[in-house]
C-alpha cells in the first residue's frame, strides 16, 4: 500500500493534483491561495497562484491592474512614485506634484537632489551665485534684489566696510555718525566694551562709555569727590572753581541742604547763614 499525500490543509489526496510547497508542507491549489494570496488593490480580487504578483508598500496587484492612476498606463518595468498611496507614472506625479526650478522653469524630476529657500526650489546646478556663477550648494549666501549670491561675492559687490577694521559688515552692523562699523568694533576708547545699544559719549572724535568719560574728563565733586558727568540731566553746583553734585551741596555743619539758598564759605567748608553765625 503506497504512502498517502495530501493537503497539508484540506487533507485531500494530492496525487495526480497540481500543489504547492510552501515551508516544505504540500498545499491544494484552494488552500494555499486562501491561505497565502492577495486580493488585487485594484480589482480587488484574487491574485491566483498562477498570475504575476506585484507589490508596493505591503499592498498587491495584478501586473495588468498595476497601472497609473492618472494615465491608466501600465507601470510594469516603469519608474513611477507615490502619493496618498496612488500610484503614478513619473511624467503624471511631476506634473501635479514636483517642484520646478527658479532658474531654469523646468520639473525638478523625482529622486534628483533639489535645493531650496524659503518655498522656492532649484536643480542642485542651477543654485549657482549670480556674480561668479559657481554651485552655492549648502553653502551661506545672500539674496538681493531676488539674485542668490555667495558670500565673498556680496561682499565683494554689495556690502558696507567697516571704518574701524575695513573689512565687510555682513550682519550686525551700526552707524555713528554717518559712518558703518562692525558691532564688535564699535567700543569704547578706554574700557573697550561695545557700545552698541549702550549710552556713551564722544571727546575729539573718540567714543567713550559713561563711566570712562566721567573718570577722564568730568570734574570731581568737591564733597565725595566722584565725578560729576553732567549728562542725562544731572545737576550740580558749581561755586567758583568748584563743583558739587546737587545733593553733595550741604552745610558741613547741620547738612541741611543750601541748594537754591544764601551759603556762607569758611576756608574749604560751606555752611548755612544759621551755622555762619557760629564761626
Amino acid at each position: 500500500m503506497s504512502e498517502r499525500y495530501d493537503c497539508r490543509e484540506c487533507k485531500d489526496s494530492l496525487y495526480g493534483q497540481k500543489y504547492i510547497l510552501k515551508e516544505e508542507h504540500p498545499y491544494c491549489i484552494k488552500c494555499y491561495e486562501g491561505l497565502f494570496s492577495s486580493n488585487c488593490e485594484m480589482c480587488k480580487k484574487l491574485i491566483s497562484c498562477t498570475s504575476k504578483d506585484l507589490s508596493f508598500k505591503d499592498c498587491h496587484w495584478h501586473s495588468e491592474c498595476f497601472l497609473c492612476n492618472k494615465c491608466s498606463r501600465s507601470l510594469v518595468d516603469r519608474p513611477f512614485a507615490s502619493k496618498n498611496d496612488l500610484l503614478m507614472c513619473t511624467d503624471c506625479y511631476c506634473v501635479e506634484y514636483s517642484s520646478k526650478c527658479n532658474a531654469c522653469l523646468k520639473t525638478i524630476m523625482p529622486g534628483t537632489k533639489k535645493m531650496e529657500h524659503k518655498g522656492t526650489s532649484w536643480h542642485e546646478q542651477c543654485f549657482i551665485c549670480k556674480s561668479c556663477q559657481q554651485p552655492i550648494g549648502t553653502k551661506s549666501f545672500v539674496k538681493k534684489d531676488g539674485n542668490n549670491y555667495c558670500l565673498a561675492c556680496y561682499e565683494k559687490h554689495f556690502a558696507l566696510q567697516c571704518v574701524h577694521c575695513k573689512k565687510p559688515i555682513t550682519t550686525g552692523g551700526v552707524s555713528y555718525h554717518d559712518q558703518p562699523w562692525h558691532k564688535e568694533c564699535f567700543v569704547c576708547t578706554g574700557c573697550k566694551m561695545q557700545l552698541a545699544g549702550q549710552r556713551f559719549t564722544s571727546r575729539d572724535e573718540l567714543t567713550y562709555c559713561l563711566e570712562c568719560f566721567c573718570n577722564l574728563f568730568a570734574k570731581k565733586c568737591a564733597y565725595c569727590t566722584s565725578p560729576i558727568s553732567g549728562l542725562g540731566g544731572c545737576k550740580y553746583i558749581s561755586f567758583e572753581d568748584r563743583q558739587w553734585h546737587n545733593d553733595c551741596f550741604n552745610c558741613q555743619k547741620c547738612s541741611v541742604s543750601l541748594v537754591g539758598r544764601g551759603f556762607l564759605t569758611f576756608k574749604d567748608d560751606i555752611v548755612c547763614p544759621d551755622c555762619g553765625k557760629d564761626l
